[in-house]
């Protein structure tokens, strides 16, 4: 899972995604108003945490623009603005939570998990796909009843397919997601093409149908 902090404290921001990747997120940092909208613009996240009151600009100017642009990334504000107006704003401009600092990173995290599960799995924390069962609070796959040992790339690409079932995903799309922005410095995609095998053969191993299927041209999508 991938996460956007969008905050001019370097300090928290360290502390954040210090905790964040014990946990398994994958993390990236835009520290102004400028680098944020270009981050933004360029790429998807799982969740962006979103400090409202940038050196160069307003972070409400942010949502602002990923709702003309339509995008689908989880928003949780994080902000020292603990009026019930502020709030309310925020939220009518499209974050899905709004939390106030100093916080606890615990909670931050469960709101996290909380954003992503309600968005991309209906809510769920489990995911039953036929003989595949996903655990999301543990990040736990069995394929009936065997656990399945996959690396953290592997699992955040099945989550990934998943959570996008039936729509083609492309390679860029895919390298993006495993890499964040490194992917724009690779010649090529190939360990794309690793991960997809190396999952598959994991899943097929443990006795699962193969749902991961090549798009030829294009990428691959979930068809379960």
């Amino acid at each position: 899972m991938k996460i956007l902090i969008i905050e001019d404290e370097k300090e928290l921001a360290t502390n954040i995604a210090a905790y964040l990747k014990a946990e398994n997120y994958r993390c990236e940092f835009a520290e102004t108003f400028r680098s944020a909208i270009e981050k933004v613009s360029v790429y998807e996240y799982d969740c962006i945490l979103l400090d409202l009151m940038l050196p160069d600009g307003d972070g409400l100017k942010i949502l602002e623009a990923l709702k003309k642009e339509n995008k689908q990334d989880g928003i949780i504000i994080i902000s020292t603005k603990q009026a019930i107006e502020d709030k309310i704003a925020g939220l009518k401009s499209g974050a899905d939570d709004y939390l106030t600092k100093p916080f606890h990173l615990s909670e931050l995290s469960a709101r996290i998990y909380s954003v992503i599960r309600r968005k991309q799995f209906n809510n769920a924390n489990h995911l039953q796909i036929n003989e595949i069962d996903i655990d999301l609070l543990e990040k736990l796959v069995t394929v009936n009843g065997q656990k399945v040992q996959l690396t953290k790339k592997e699992y955040d690409l099945l989550i990934f397919l998943t959570g996008n079932k039936k729509r083609v995903i492309s390679k860029a799309a895919l390298a993006e997601h495993l890499s964040g922005d490194m992917a724009d410095m690779l010649d090529n995609y190939d360990f794309v093409y690793a991960h997809i095998k190396n999952l598959k053969k994991k899943l097929a191993d443990a006795g699962s149908a193969d749902y991961i299927k090549t798009v030829y041209g294009m990428g691959y999508k979930w068809d379960a």
